[in-house]
C-alpha cells in the first residue's frame, strides 16, 4: 500500500501518519520525491490500515493499494500458471485440461427421475453429474431435498454411470455426511460468504466448487475462496452464475467479463452457471455457447426428464432429448476458443 500526500503536505504531516501506521505493527518506507512524499506501507495488516482511512488524514492525497487481498487465490502465487483442479480424475482447469460439462437435474427427486437423467448425461458425454440432496430455496415452504435419501440415489447413480458427483452442502451440521458421498462439494451462490461453513469444507480436503453470490465483487468472491484454500484445500472451482441486475430480461445478469477478469487474477479454474443465469430454457443454450466462447474451462447445466413437472428449477431445465445437440454445439464452440485464446 502506499500513502502518497499533497505537495504542500508539512513534515507533522507525514511524521503523524508514519506514526499512526508504524503503532499497527507495520514498516513505513518514505520516498520523497521533487513535488510529493510517498510512504510504503510494509508487512501490514491490510484490514487493520484500512480500517485507519489514511487518506482523511491532513496533507495525504489519496492511499493506492498495490497488492491482493487474496494471497494463496493470486494468479502470482503459482507463477501466472493456470491450476488444474482435480474431481475423481476429471481435471477443470490448467494448461492442458478439456472443456468440462456438468450436467444434471437441479434437485433429486426420487430415484427414477435421478438415474433417468444420469444416464441420459452420461450418454451425451457430461464429465459430471449434479443433483442437490439439499436445497437452499427462497420460500420455507418450497422443495428443500431429500437430504440423506438423495445423497444415496446419487451415489447409486454414480455407481452405474461413473459419473462422479457434484452437490450442494448448505448446513455446517451437514459436512461430514454430505462429505461420505459427494466427489465435490458445490458452494451456491446463497452461501458464498458463510464463512464458518467455507473454512470446515476447507478442512474436509474435497474438491469445492464455489459460485458467486449474486451481488458479489471479484475482490469478495475470491476471499471467499482464501477461506477454503488458507485451511489447505487448493481444489476450488469458481463458478459464476450471474449477478442481480434489473435491467436483464432474464433471471440474473450473467457477467461473462467476470470470466475474463479472474483468470486474469486467479490460477483457479472458472466455469459458469447458465441455467441460474437464464431461469428459462430458451435462454440457456446461447449463455452456454457465450460462455464456451469467452475462454471459461466448463458449464454446470441443469437437465430434467419432466422439466413442466419438476419439483424446483423446472423452466430452466434442458430436455434430455436435447441434451446430445447441446453437448455436441457446446464443445464445438470451446474447441474454436480454445485456439483462438491460446
Amino acid at each position: 500500500m502506499l500513502v502518497i500526500f499533497h505537495p504542500d503536505a508539512t513534515s507533522a504531516e507525514i511524521d503523524a501518519v508514519t506514526e499512526r501506521i508504524l503503532a499497527t505493527g507495520a514498516g513505513a518506507q518514505r520516498v520523497i520525491g521533487a513535488e510529493q512524499t510517498v510512504i510504503g506501507v510494509i508487512d501490514a495488516d491490510r484490514d487493520h490500515i484500512t480500517s485507519l482511512e489514511l487518506d482523511a488524514d491532513p496533507g495525504v492525497d489519496r492511499v493506492v493499494p498495490v497488492s491482493s487481498p487474496y494471497k494463496l487465490a493470486h494468479k502470482h502465487r503459482h507463477g501466472d500458471q493456470a491450476h488444474a483442479v482435480d474431481v475423481a480424475g476429471v481435471a477443470f482447469g490448467g494448461p492442458d485440461a478439456a472443456f468440462r460439462l456438468i450436467l444434471g437435474p437441479c434437485a433429486v427427486e426420487s430415484a427414477d427421475q435421478t438415474l433417468t437423467a444420469a444416464r441420459a448425461c452420461a450418454d451425451a458425454g457430461a464429465d459430471l453429474l449434479r443433483g442437490g440432496a439439499f436445497k437452499p430455496r427462497t420460500s420455507p415452504y418450497a422443495f428443500q431435498g431429500l437430504g440423506l435419501e438423495g445423497l444415496k440415489i446419487l451415489a447409486d447413480a454414480r455407481a452405474e454411470t461413473g459419473l462422479p458427483i457434484v452437490t450442494e452442502l448448505t448446513d455446517l451440521r451437514d459436512v461430514e455426511t454430505v462429505v461420505q458421498y459427494a466427489d465435490c462439494i458445490q458452494i451456491g451462490a446463497r452461501n458464498m460468504q458463510h464463512f464458518p461453513l467455507l473454512t470446515e469444507i476447507g478442512r474436509a480436503g474435497l474438491p469445492v466448487l464455489l459460485k458467486r453470490g449474486m451481488g458479489a465483487s471479484i475482490d469478495d468472491f475470491l476471499l471467499a475462496a482464501e477461506y477454503i484454500l488458507t485451511e489447505g484445500n487448493q481444489s476450488v472451482i469458481l463458478c459464476e452464475r450471474g449477478i442481480h441486475a434489473k435491467a436483464t430480461p432474464a433471471r440474473s445478469c450473467l457477467d461473462l467479463a467476470a470470466v475474463t477478469v479472474l483468470k486474469e487474477h486467479t490460477h483457479l479454474p472458472v466455469i459458469v452457471d447458465p441455467s441460474h443465469a437464464a431461469g428459462r430454457r430458451a435462454l440457456v443454450e446461447p449463455l452456454a455457447l457465450a460462455a464456451a466462447a469467452c475462454g471459461a474451462d466448463g458449464l454446470i447445466v441443469e437437465c430434467h426428464p419432466d422439466p413442466r413437472n419438476a419439483r424446483c428449477d423446472g423452466p430452466q431445465a434442458i430436455t434430455l432429448d436435447a441434451l446430445p445437440g447441446f453437448v455436441a454445439r457446446v464443445r464445438a464452440v470451446a474447441g474454436v476458443a480454445t485456439g483462438a485464446l491460446a
